[in-house]
């Protein structure tokens, strides 16, 4: 199983997130959200699981509001002196697309990187610690339609977006088995 601790053990220091609080209500989409995603998004880059040579996966089948097809990878990762588990899930299109097209020609077809990273303890309790994030595939934060950056409590306590959601999945908020997740907690 790949594993991003053999490569990344000293993980990203960002000084602008270290003043950061880490309140229950704040909303999603702040600068200190954008920052940490930008965190993430380096670590994922350096492990290839994002950007020019990323390492393929077999795709499939994938249901809204995620790509057509899909690819999903299962590790852990260290961000800012953190280790946790990250979850990415690589969206591709547009509907109709095959998994041989995929495999050919990944970074014409890849939509958006979704992603879940469980963070430090009383990051977000309530929500088992997950940060959460879409990047679209140049690693810019997507927005939502009323130009909220996708980074952080994505859909805290909202009737949509990435909580609202995965809190359907039960505990773990995961839509997948726990055991293939490495450093669930």
């Amino acid at each position: 199983m790949f594993t991003m601790k053999s490569l990344l053990t000293a993980g990203v220091t960002a000084t602008a997130f270290a003043t950061a609080t880490f309140a229950q209500d704040a909303p999603a989409g702040t600068d200190a959200d954008a920052a940490y995603a930008d965190l993430l998004w380096e670590v994922m880059v350096a492990a290839r699981l994002a950007g020019d040579g990323m390492q393929l996966a077999f795709p499939y089948e994938g249901v809204v509001p995620h790509g057509m097809m899909l690819e999903t990878f299962y590790t852990t990762a260290t961000v800012d002196g953190y280790e946790g588990s990250l979850i990415v899930k690589r969206n591709y299109g547009p509907e109709g697309v095959s998994a041989d097209e995929v495999l050919g020609d990944p970074q014409t077809y890849i939509g958006a990187y979704t992603v879940m990273f469980q963070r430090e303890a009383g990051y977000d309790d309530e929500n088992r610690d997950w940060f959460w994030v879409k990047y679209l595939p140049d690693g810019s934060l997507d927005k939502n339609p009323a130009g909220m950056r996708l980074a952080g409590r994505v859909g805290k306590g909202a009737d949509a977006g990435c909580i609202a959601c995965h809190a359907g999945a039960g505990d773990t908020m995961i839509f997948t088995t726990t055991a293939t997740v490495p450093g669930l907690r």
